[in-house]
């Protein structure tokens, strides 16, 4: 992030109703998947945010807009305040990806099994840093491989990633992002196909990465809990929207969203006074394929309304820095109070 950026107190990133659709079936059957709709969020510099929700509530959608593996439907994506629609040579694609590396939910995204662990952060420094020598990137691999912990590096870099645990293969995962000097990385499930054991230590990394290296993070989980103990704003998506959003302990003290609470309850929090009722509807996030309009929780919420049936909420700033999209709430009801 540029020194003007961060003085004026813009973030390094953010999206403007950013929209992805699918066209799906064939024929006469032709039908349009709604995987993000009309999102806006942002991220600021040296800052951890959470993206939190369901499986299909498209969170993982999100992270490849952003890294450009998918071309947005609608919407725009603005880094350091430019738009990434505006990005034309190879040369500005390699550098924003750099910038804004990812890192998998499986390792073997980023690993190839056949190749020792030092081929994959290797390859990413000569493409990405190509003004390094031989030397020079071989040192570096050894640097940021210390950095995340992966120790003795030298030893771990000659080795192939059968030899290593789940834990260390994220791990280079992290290390392969690092090594191109990243100002945000995208993190999609890091943590999710590994023993509970071993996820602090992940968790922990990520906020070695933010507070030492000066990483900004978006942190895509289903798990509300690592959330939490991770992140420094929240961001709740269902059925491809933002249902709310706000600092994590804001947003998790008291929820306004319905939905929230339904994902609170799940976990044991002596913290929350939650009440959440028995009658709530637990079932699968709906199927977005060509949707009408209202609220797309209503389905599954006890407290739904007529209105929510028809409008479709906005997502509005209830308290400082707290935006929640629901009628319920918006009202002025208690929503906690089911």
């Amino acid at each position: 992030m540029t020194d003007d950026l961060r003085a004026s107190g813009q973030p390094l990133l953010r999206t403007e109703g950013l929209t992805r659709h699918f066209r799906i079936g064939g024929g006469l059957r032709r039908e349009t998947l709604h995987a993000v709709d009309d999102v806006s969020l942002e991220i600021g510099d040296r800052e951890i945010v959470a993206l939190v929700g369901e499986s299909g509530s498209g969170k993982s959608t999100i992270a490849r807009l952003l890294a450009r593996i998918y071309r947005p439907t609608h919407g725009e994506i603005y880094f350091q305040g430019a738009p990434l629609s505006k990005l034309r040579s190879r040369s500005d694609v390699l550098r924003y990806r750099s910038d804004v590396p990812m890192v998998f939910q499986d390792p073997f995204g980023s690993i190839n099994p056949v190749f020792r662990v030092s081929h994959g952060v290797q390859r990413s420094l000569k493409l990405h840093r190509p003004q390094l020598s031989a030397a020079e990137r071989t040192e570096e691999a050894r640097r940021v491989f210390e950095i995340v912990g992966l120790t003795p590096a030298a030893g771990v870099l000659s080795g192939y990633p059968h030899e290593l645990s789940g834990g260390q293969r994220q791990r280079v995962g992290f290390a392969q992002a690092l090594a191109m000097h990243p100002k945000l990385i995208l993190a999609d499930e890091p943590v999710s196909m590994l023993d509970v054991s071993i996820r602090i230590g992940l968790l922990n990394l990520m906020k070695q990465l933010r507070d030492e290296q000066g990483v900004s993070i978006l942190y895509i989980t289903h798990d509300i809990a690592s959330a939490r103990y991770v992140a420094d704003r929240l961001i709740v998506m269902y059925a491809g929207q933002v249902t709310e959003q706000g600092p994590v302990e804001d947003v998790l003290a008291a929820p306004r969203h319905p939905y929230t609470q339904l994902l609170l309850s799940a976990v044991p929090d002596p913290k929350a006074e939650l009440t959440m009722g028995a009658g709530t509807d637990r079932g699968e996030p709906p199927r977005v394929i060509d949707p009408v309009p209202g609220c797309r929780f209503r389905f599954r919420c006890p407290l739904a309304m007529t209105g929510c049936h028809s409008q479709t909420p906005e997502l509005l700033e209830l308290s400082p820095g707290h935006d929640v999209a629901c009628l319920v709430a918006q009202s002025g009801a208690e929503v906690m109070a089911f």
